[in-house]
């Protein structure tokens, strides 16, 4: 298997999967294999989140280590989607633009590359929505 295909298998890494108890409706992610409220009662099913949230906290990030010394400044931020669980992740935008309680929807976008003719990792960042 590559390493490009490797990556691809990680249903997070590439699109934002979770899962949802059906039991109780509450949603998790990254993916749980048991509800900690329903127990063994409840029913774990796989859960596409739609993508959306709002921005809970941020902070910018001026000084990187040198695989993301390019990017700064950049925000990184705790995002709650609207299915309820919350996440870290770098807001795509300007760090004057962000605010607590913006909006945003998710983009695909590189991550990071393993050296200059390395391989290329791409995932899920936030970006606000217009």
């Amino acid at each position: 298997m590559s390493v490009a295909r490797f990556w691809r298998k990680i249903p997070q890494r590439y699109n934002l999967i979770g899962t949802k108890c059906e039991t109780c409706g509450r949603h998790f992610f990254p993916p749980r294999t048991f509800c900690p409220d329903c127990r063994r009662n409840g029913k774990i099913v796989d859960h596409k989140f739609a993508g959306k949230g709002t921005v809970v906290t941020y902070t910018i990030i001026h000084a990187a280590n040198e695989q993301f010394e390019a990017l700064t400044p950049y925000v990184l931020a705790i995002i709650q989607l609207d299915e309820g669980p919350r996440m870290t992740t770098q807001i795509v935008c300007r760090p004057d633009e962000v605010k607590i309680g913006m909006r945003v929807k998710s983009v695909f976008r590189r991550i990071a590359t393993d050296g200059e003719s390395g391989i290329i990792h791409y995932g899920t960042k936030f970006m606000p929505v217009e």
